[in-house]
């Protein structure tokens, strides 16, 4: 007994048009993405970019991380809860990305406010602490809230 394969048709345009609006979709996530990273930096003492990737301070590694895999969830779910109209939807995941980005500062200065001593002096230490890796888990855990609020 054969069996047919049937592939139907290629839609060339279709296509080209889902080509151009990951492209679309990505250049918004790039620009929240490095909104939150200057946020992130604003934050933070020093250049946070400066210590995690000229002096490797473990404590800003740690922290930087989080914060960035935080910022990244969140730009992921705003580009997945965007509108399936092209036009509103690139609208929508650049607004509901930068919301994300403001709710991870509000949550990164809260942190300062409750977190015992100075955190800010905890950021420059040449020695991890794990105060850094509890930082870093609470603001994934904080991102996560934060991605499904805006779904």
């Amino acid at each position: 007994m054969l069996m047919a394969l049937e592939f139907g048709t290629v839609d060339g345009g279709a296509l080209a048009q889902n080509v151009v609006a990951a492209i679309l979709y990505f250049i918004v996530g790039i620009a929240v993405l490095g909104a939150g990273f200057l946020m992130a930096d604003l934050l933070t003492p020093g250049s946070l970019r400066h210590l995690v990737f000229v002096e490797h301070r473990p404590n800003a590694v740690a922290v930087a991380s989080g914060m960035y895999a935080a910022l990244a969830l969140v730009t992921a779910t705003a580009i997945i809860a965007s509108s399936a109209e092209l036009g509103q939807g690139l609208v929508d995941a650049l607004v509901y990305g930068l919301v994300g980005v403001l709710l991870q500062g509000a949550a990164l200065v809260v942190l300062e406010v409750l977190v015992p001593g100075r955190f800010r002096d905890l950021i420059a230490d040449e020695k991890l602490h794990p105060a850094a890796i509890a930082t870093a888990v609470i603001l994934l855990c904080v991102g996560g809230v934060n991605a499904a609020a805006l779904s």
